[in-house]
């Protein structure tokens, strides 16, 4: 991993959680590149973070959830996520969001288990639940897809077999078919943002697609979207 010096020294042990404004799901289901990708993000916004894997994800109480601002899902899948997780534990979460505590930021698989979904999903949604971007049906499992922004122009984003997020929200980013790529909205009194794409993607990602927005743009725009999470702060909308 790249710059893993920079990572090691902003991860803080789970047993300190209460130094770490964020928790980073690294547990089974989610891709190992795309953490590594998201603890890069963290690192250059120099934000300390602890990491939790499925095991320490169960093992974690309502309180000690609560102690973090902010957790964030990243790609991966979403059913196997969800399938090693307790149903209790999505519970924890979902509650820990509803009082305020803890903010949630999903990812792609991130953005699925955020959702209504029969594999333990967190259900931040009020029962709305998620399909794949029209693109999943034609056969196209990864493409360089141009998000459009309300009065901030369009980023090309690495997208990988991700949701888009109809019925729930507020609009952030769109699709070029219109439906809702990126979405942000409250969960009780919690602050949810959910993320079809993945502005996070290094440049090693990008192989064999054509991007007309460069690599540290969308990385920057990931940066907005981790802060706009953690801090509870509403993103231009539609």
């Amino acid at each position: 991993m790249a710059g893993g010096t920079a990572h090691e020294a902003k991860a803080v042990p789970l047993s300190k959680a209460g130094t770490a404004p964020v928790l980073l799901f690294n547990g089974t289901g989610t891709t190992a590149n795309d953490v590594a990708a998201i603890e890069t993000i963290l690192a250059a916004d120099k934000l300390a973070y602890s990491t939790a894997n499925s095991a320490q994800l169960n093992a974690m109480s309502l309180a000690q959830l609560q102690a973090f601002q902010l957790l964030i899902v990243p790609g991966g899948n979403s059913i196997t996520i969800g399938n090693n997780l307790k149903a209790s534990t999505s519970a924890n979460i979902h509650n820990a969001v509803a009082s305020g505590a803890l903010n949630y930021l999903g990812i792609c698989a991130g953005g699925f288990f955020g959702g209504a979904s029969i594999y333990n999903g967190l259900n931040l949604t009020s029962g709305v639940w998620f399909d794949f971007y029209k693109d999943e049906s034609k056969g196209i499992h990864k493409a360089a897809v141009q998000i459009s922004r309300p009065g901030s122009g369009s980023l090309d984003q690495y997208w990988q077999d991700g949701p888009q997020f109809s019925g729930w929200g507020s609009i952030v980013g769109e699709y070029p078919n219109g439906a809702p790529a990126i979405v942000e909205g409250r969960a009780g009194q919690g602050w949810v943002i959910l993320v079809g794409v993945h502005p996070e993607a290094p440049a090693s990602w990008r192989y064999g697609m054509n991007f007309t927005t460069s690599v540290a743009t969308d990385n920057a725009y990931a940066i907005t979207l981790v802060n706009a999470a953690l801090k509870g702060t509403s993103l231009p909308h539609f």
